[in-house]
């Protein structure tokens, strides 16, 4: 059933994103043996329950409505354009308005990516994303942020960040196949529930209880969640997967024109970027 469900949500989302409303809270699964499936599937919200799970305000909108009039209304400055040819200002990336700080070193240009491992997108995008790391210039500074709509996203969000407390993102790809191929949500909607989930998968990819226990409920991982919150509202994302260059480019999929198209158009922002 929980196969299914991913399915379903697959085909709620657009061609080259999901969007925050596709993004289902998870039904409690039943007790099953480590490393199995859940036998009970999360249900999708309806309409009402999907925006209460954005836990933003009246108030809140408005204000976003404001900052996304105002970006469509301020063009992107000339110098901060590609140069003509290929890649097109507000056709295949989109300025960020304003600009937001970025953490990364003095000559480094950072390049984000805000996924949610239910994502059949992220999913899709992964191995692109992974071939690119392997040769992406060395100005180039990486960041993944997970998305942080709702207590689904933020009990991924966990999982991720005590993978990266325990230097084993090597299973950061594993966690996309558990999800999307053997159909384990890796969530519930009780936080003990979602807990044994999540030990189960670390402790058969060789994570030892105590080791993933610290770090899940440690300072390190809180953290950075409440981190990947600020990020996910001030950058206003609202689709998964989405890339952001430098806190000055916005840009994904879709807007690329492909998969490997968008990894071109990623080098081509920070090579821009760096010559600035």
């Amino acid at each position: 059933m929980i196969r299914t469900l991913l399915v379903a949500t697959l085909l709620a989302c657009g061609l080259a994103a999901c969007s925050r409303e596709a993004a289902p809270p998870p039904a409690t699964p039943a007790a099953t043996p480590s490393g199995t499936a859940p036998a009970t599937a999360p249900t999708a919200p309806a309409p009402a329950d999907a925006a209460a799970s954005s836990q933003e305000s009246a108030g809140d909108t408005t204000d976003e409505r404001a900052d996304a009039s105002l970006e469509r209304l301020a063009p992107m400055p000339a110098a901060d354009e590609l140069p003509g040819g290929r890649w097109k200002a507000g056709v295949n990336y989109k300025p960020i308005v304003p600009a937001q700080p970025t953490d990364v070193p003095a000559g480094k240009v950072e390049v984000m990516e805000v996924f949610w491992y239910g994502c059949g997108h992220c999913f899709a995008l992964e191995p692109f994303f992974a071939n690119w790391e392997k040769s992406k210039p060395d100005y180039v500074e990486f960041v993944r942020v997970p998305v942080m709509w709702n207590p689904v996203n933020a009990a991924h969000a966990r999982l991720y960040y005590t993978l990266v407390a325990l230097k084993r993102t090597d299973l950061h790809a594993k966690v996309y196949e558990e999800i999307h191929t053997r159909g384990n949500m890796l969530a519930a909607n009780d936080d003990a529930r979602t807990r044994q989930l999540q030990l189960a998968f670390a402790k058969a990819n060789g994570i030892a209880e105590a080791d993933f226990l610290r770090e899940y409920d440690g300072f390190f991982v809180n953290t950075q969640l409440q981190r990947a919150e600020d990020l996910t509202r001030r950058y206003r994302v609202d689709a998964t997967p989405v890339v952001f260059v430098a806190g000055k480019y916005q840009t994904d999929v879709g807007l690329a024109g492909g998969q490997q198209e968008l990894m071109q158009l990623i080098d081509a922002l920070a090579a821009h970027e760096k010559r600035r």
